[in-house]
């Protein structure tokens, strides 16, 4: 190959937000079975009493719509104008696999959770230890590096309950990913440049919902959306 060539861009299954998929796929990474992803039925109060707690994470799958692009440019933008403070805690992956949001915002929910979520010795566990003290772009080449996770993406991604797209089907929905660190509620998006800091939180449920609706009336019409919690295993 030419130096000058462009290097092959590396594509997977997407991976479907499935719960049951997802903690078969973490689980056999090495997750400890205390803890598992679940369902979000709704945003509602009594809803959210359903979810074990405490609840670590959210998952985020949401329709990549027109609206949904604009304002993710005028945030970025935003952003790189007025800066935001992002605690040197938060652990971010750039995502520059095509279609591995789902394993990138699974990963940035336990990447974020150490403290409190314990790992067997086993291919996530070192993937963690390998990245921790990387740059976002040194973590997202050793996940290009990673056979053991693209092999496991792969075989959950053909998991699911729908037909799982081709590797080169455009798939017009993404996941992100809503931790808590220090105080602040940050959104882990791999396809942007930076954490979204969305500001100091009391409740980790209650801010994580609000963002979450915010996304929703950006894109009123669009019912393609969808809740995964990581929480103690019930």
């Amino acid at each position: 190959m030419a130096e000058t060539e462009t290097k092959k861009k590396i594509k997977w299954i997407p991976l479907e937000s499935n719960p049951e998929v997802m903690n078969k796929y973490v689980h056999k990474l090495g997750l400890s079975s205390q803890w598992a992803y679940t369902d979000v039925f709704g945003l509602e109060e009594e809803l959210l009493l359903m979810i074990p707690k405490p609840i670590k994470a959210f998952l985020l799958l949401f329709p990549t719509s027109e609206a949904h692009e604009n304002y993710t440019k005028i945030q970025v933008e935003s952003i790189k104008e007025k800066g935001q403070e992002i605690s040197p805690n938060v652990v971010f992956y750039k995502q520059t696999i095509s279609n591995a949001c789902g394993t990138i915002g699974l990963v940035h929910s336990l990447a974020n959770n150490r403290d409190s979520i314990s790992f067997e010795d086993g291919p996530l566990k070192r993937l963690l230890d390998k990245t921790k003290a990387l740059t976002p772009e040194e973590r997202a080449k050793c996940l290009e590096e990673d056979d053991d996770l693209a092999e496991a993406h792969q075989t959950s991604a053909r998991m699911g309950q729908t037909r799982a797209p081709g590797e080169d089907e455009r798939v017009d929905l993404h996941f992100t990913c809503l931790v808590e660190k220090d105080g602040s509620i940050y959104e882990l998006d791999g396809t942007k440049p930076f954490p979204i800091n969305h500001g100091s939180c009391d409740d980790f449920v209650k801010g994580s919902v609000d963002i979450v609706k915010k996304f929703m009336e950006r894109d009123p019409n669009n019912l393609q959306f969808t809740v995964v919690a990581l929480a103690p295993k019930d």
